[in-house]
């Protein structure tokens, strides 16, 4: 019932426009609330639940407000800029400057650029931001949500009622903004979202910058302004690190499980702590690069970050998004990258995140056979809609931008490519040309792909694609898929099995260790040892290996030095640098003590001088990508004994490999070699510090004139058992 001594209302405060507004229901709220022009007097009207008073302070004069029905109270009053007081039956108080008194924040240009879904800096516009808006210092809001009904900002700040912050539609771009003043950074909100259908439901930001805990699932007010950043020299020296002629050896990482503040409850360290300790420790191994499984934010830890819901958001699991720049500032100043494992394949179907955003399938496709992976039970983007595109490709540049991501390693890039991936017949919708091919994440991964090389070329890109999917790491005008590099999951799959294997079966299969250099220049490679080797009841990598303890740590150390001097940049998950025994769990740390046995000292110790040889010496790594950097030598495959010689630029000295995977001892074995001088053994994985027994070549051996291998000099080698020798020709001045 309506109530108050105002018996000439205008128009604007009928009684289904209060009816409306005290359910949450209005239409348009913008066009009743706030401040209203008509005829020589300015009227005000609020919504304002749970108050007995309210009262419109305008160039210092109060002017009470009238309760017009329920939660409406109205009144006209002289004068423009005012004040809003609410008084409550407790007799607290509270006094803000009227959220719908304020003009759009959006321009006209950013409401092009986001109809047209087009707009490379979208987390500029998106998202919660807090700002200065006609002088008063707050908070502006904008999110997508084309077919809502209504979309209002909830909080503490409100008793998180979403009549209360409406927010007001930008234009025709599906995009709904308000500015509420008061709130700042550490605030927690959500969008209250009426669907199409008339459900509420309660949604994350999509673009927002900080999120709780989980399994809190509200979003924060992160001002992610103004960082200090103090990397201008690795910046500015970044291009050359990412060349494929360089050495890249990059140490995967999952956050959460490499170390424990066991002193503290068993809890991760932060990133502030991981700015120390771990870039400390991948300095000392000699890694170029970190990759860090997914960092933003996602509900489930067991997950391990591949399914996200707050993709603009570093996860609160670690510390809030600055300490996240400072991991990344600090790994910069220790001259090693940081590269992101990143996420737009697939999202889960957790109500507060993407799924259904606005009532309907906005993000994800409405059909299952389209938009469902059954492996995961996650949904597929729509990558044929471009506002949907426009999320992800912005989403890239912004890691790049903001947090000065040296590149971003996309995950299950095969899952995006085909159509039929993982799918039965009947299970999937052909192309439009009745094939398997995914036109649509192809296009959106070229398109990604140049966004964010146009941005800054001297990043990386790196596809985890598990097919022969052509031309995925070259460029997208000569008709590739536009990345920098793609992880070589073949190789990786040959060399296990043969590693694997008992020795005595090895002569059979010495085209496992062989057929990768058919194809190993085809594209720019990463060969990975990640963490999907050492999880799911694979074993750790040295519970891999056949034979007693002794041979299982030989066989171990003979294939990490195979990998290191085998065509292609490098990649290692954490604890298998110093053969972890167990299989990796991400619900603790990784098994330190065992790191400092002997035996396990001594892989460690082997992967650290594996990246130091691997970096200072030009032939195994200058041309990793290039197949003339590279050539056969000797090799038996009855006595599983392999030879192949790295080349580098002109003027580099040549190394050769020679490889025993058997645990008997090759004595006075020849090998021919291409240049004829003194050849230096750099490195035997049968070293005493490696766990070894130093049986080898004394350091090195001058080449007779004996041909052998297509060669006209050679060298007479003692081949260790299970090993690899290493040999550089030592250059004369």
């Amino acid at each position: 019932m309506r109530q108050g001594s105002l018996d000439a209302l205008p128009e604007f405060l009928s009684n289904e426009n209060v009816e409306a507004l005290n359910n949450g229901a209005h239409a348009a709220p913008f066009d009743v609330l706030g401040p209203r022009k008509l005829g020589d007097r300015r009227w005000i009207t609020t919504f304002q639940p749970d108050a007995t008073e309210v009262i419109a302070t305008v160039a210092g004069k109060q002017t009470p407000l009238q309760k017009i029905d329920g939660a409406v109270f109205a009144a006209p009053v002289q004068g423009a800029a005012y004040t809003l007081t609410m008084r409550y039956a407790d007799g607290t108080e509270f006094t803000t400057h009227d959220p719908f008194a304020f003009d759009p924040v959006l321009t006209d240009f950013d409401q092009y650029l986001l109809g047209e879904g087009s707009h490379k800096e979208l987390w500029r516009v998106l998202g919660a931001h807090v700002i200065t808006h006609q002088d008063v210092d707050g908070v502006h809001f904008a999110v997508w949500a084309p077919n809502a009904r209504r979309v209002s900002i909830i909080g503490a700040f409100n008793n998180w009622d979403g009549r209360r912050n409406p927010m007001r539609p930008a234009g025709q771009t599906g995009v709904w903004e308000v500015f509420l003043p008061n709130l700042g950074d550490g605030d927690l909100y959500k969008y209250e979202i009426v669907g199409a259908d008339g459900s509420i439901g309660q949604k994350a930001d999509p673009v927002g910058f900080g999120s709780q805990h989980p399994p809190e699932k509200a979003s924060i007010i992160r001002d992610i302004t103004g960082y200090g950043w103090k990397d201008q020299g690795w910046m500015a020296t970044r291009a050359k690190r990412s060349d494929r002629s360089s050495p890249i050896s990059i140490y995967e990482v999952h956050l959460g499980s490499w170390r424990r503040r066991y002193d503290d409850a068993g809890r991760p360290l932060s990133y502030k702590e991981l700015a120390q300790d771990l870039v400390a420790y991948v300095k000392f191994m000699g890694f170029t690069h970190i990759e860090l499984l997914p960092v933003s934010e996602f509900p489930f830890d067991g997950s391990w970050g591949y399914q996200p819901v707050g993709l603009y958001a570093p996860t609160i699991r670690f510390g809030p998004p600055n300490e996240f720049r400072d991991f990344v500032d600090a790994a910069h100043a220790a001259d090693i990258g940081v590269l992101l494992d990143w996420v737009p394949g697939h999202f889960p179907t957790d109500p507060h995140g993407l799924a259904q955003f606005d009532g309907t399938h906005l993000y994800e496709h409405s059909d299952p056979r389209e938009g469902f992976h059954q492996d995961w039970n996650t949904l597929i983007p729509n990558y044929g809609r471009s506002e949907v595109k426009n999320y992800f490709v912005a989403n890239a540049l912004y890691w790049i931008e903001e947090y000065h991501l040296d590149g971003l390693r996309v995950d299950a890039v095969a899952s995006m490519l085909y159509r039929n991936y993982s799918r039965q017949d009947g299970e999937w919708i052909p192309n439009k040309d009745g094939g398997v091919e995914n036109y649509e994440a192809t296009a959106f991964l070229r398109e990604m792909n140049i966004a964010v090389y146009a941005a800054d070329p001297s990043i990386m890109t790196i596809a985890e694609e598990s097919t022969s999917f052509p031309a995925v790491s070259h460029p997208v005008h000569v008709g590739g898929l536009g990345f920098g590099y793609k992880w070589n999951m073949g190789w990786m799959n040959d060399t296990l099995n043969y590693i694997e294997e008992d020795p005595i079966y090895r002569q059979h299969l010495q085209d496992k260790l062989t057929f990768g250099i058919h194809y190993a220049f085809s594209e720019n490679f990463v060969l990975p040892i990640s963490h999907d080797e050492v999880v799911h009841g694979k074993g750790s990598m040295i519970e891999k290996m056949p034979g007693n303890t002794w041979e299982k740590f030989a066989n171990l150390r003979a294939y990490y030095a195979f990998m290191w001097t085998h065509p292609g940049k490098k990649l290692l998950f954490m604890g298998c640098e110093f053969a972890q025994p167990e299989e990796w769990n991400h619900n603790s740390e990784l098994n330190w003590t065992a790191a400092e046995q002997p035996a396990n000292k001594g892989i460690q110790r082997l992967v650290q001088d594996l990246n130091a040889l691997y970096c200072k010496t030009p032939a195994l790594h200058v041309k990793d990508c290039e197949p003339d950097g590279f050539a056969w030598l000797g090799g038996d495959a009855v006595q599983s004994t392999l030879g192949y010689a790295r080349y580098g630029g002109d003027g580099d000295a040549p190394v050769v490999i020679m490889c025993n995977f058997t645990p008997v001892e090759r004595l006075r074995y020849r090998l021919g070699v291409p240049e004829a001088g003194f050849w230096e053994e750099v490195l035997n994985t049968d070293a005493a510090i490696y766990g070894g027994e130093n049986r080898g070549n004394l350091g090195g051996q001058s080449t007779t004139d004996i041909a052998a291998d297509g060669h006209q000099q050679s060298l007479t080698l003692t081949l260790p058992p299970l090993s690899v020798v290493i040999l550089r020709r030592r250059q004369t001045n």
